[in-house]
């Protein structure tokens, strides 16, 4: 199993070896989860699935640096979560191999009601008491998209993207949260956890590895470790406007 304190690059095995098809049996596929770069997001609100936030400077330079990682691998398919900034990461990697980016909606960002929302005792949506009620159970979790609905659409995108890019290999670019569930379940771990230390840093890829229809090992790199900044990484204290509770990240992003 995987451990959330790891090393930046690691593989897990999924299946034991004697339950995997021989390699002469089924084709090897790689499907590359992509979480988005940096996002403009002066305001310091939770922005979830809201249109409309773009990737930042540095975001841009993040994918770009995503692009260059992958320029010599064998990628015959692109498909994106339909928000920009996940399109906008997309892009540089398309252009590389000259391939247009697919749509999947099921790769979005979770769903959640504090969107639009800065999420901080004193200044932020936890100041009205309204509100404390979507925080009674963090084990489904009760404030957004259930953990569970989140394995279901992921694998399926993931799934059709291993078809599209059969015995090759394909990026699909998502969000923080959906990849790290996704990641949880196929390496049979516990769904709820403890948001700052989920290892999904900003432009990190999560590379799932089948062999035919069936995951075999899962692993991680982060291609712009250097560019992103101390407090975005995993296990970092984000703030979400003033006042910002420790560790808010684990709404989404």
């Amino acid at each position: 199993m995987s451990n959330e304190s790891a090393p930046a690059t690691d593989a897990t095995d999924v299946l034991p070896a004697s339950q995997a098809p021989e390699a002469s049996e089924a084709p090897v596929t790689v499907v590359h989860l992509l979480r988005h770069g940096e996002v403009e997001n002066p305001d310091g609100v939770l922005y979830g699935r809201r249109p409309g936030y773009h990737l930042s400077e540095l975001g841009r330079q993040m994918a770009d640096r995503v692009a260059e990682y992958l320029a010599e691998r064998d990628i015959t398919y692109v498909v994106s979560s339909p928000l920009e900034r996940a399109q906008e990461t997309a892009t540089p990697i398309a252009k590389g191999h000259s391939l247009d980016i697919a749509t999947d909606e099921r790769l979005i960002e979770a769903a959640n009601v504090f969107e639009g929302k800065t999420f901080g005792v004193g200044d932020g949506a936890l100041r009205r008491p309204g509100n404390w009620r979507h925080l009674t159970n963090p084990f489904r979790p009760s404030w957004g998209e259930p953990y569970i609905e989140q394995v279901v659409r992921m694998m399926a995108a993931l799934s059709a993207a291993r078809d599209a890019a059969r015995g090759h290999e394909a990026v699909a670019v998502s969000h923080q949260l959906p990849i790290w569930i996704v990641r949880s379940f196929a390496e049979r771990r516990r769904l709820f956890h403890d948001p700052r230390r989920r290892q999904c840093s900003l432009a990190s890829l999560t590379s799932f590895t089948f062999q035919g229809d069936r995951i075999v090992s899962v692993g991680y790199s982060e291609p712009a470790r250097d560019l992103v900044p101390a407090h975005l990484r995993p296990g970092a204290q984000r703030r979400f406007g003033r006042g910002a509770v420790k560790g808010a990240k684990g709404f989404g992003a």
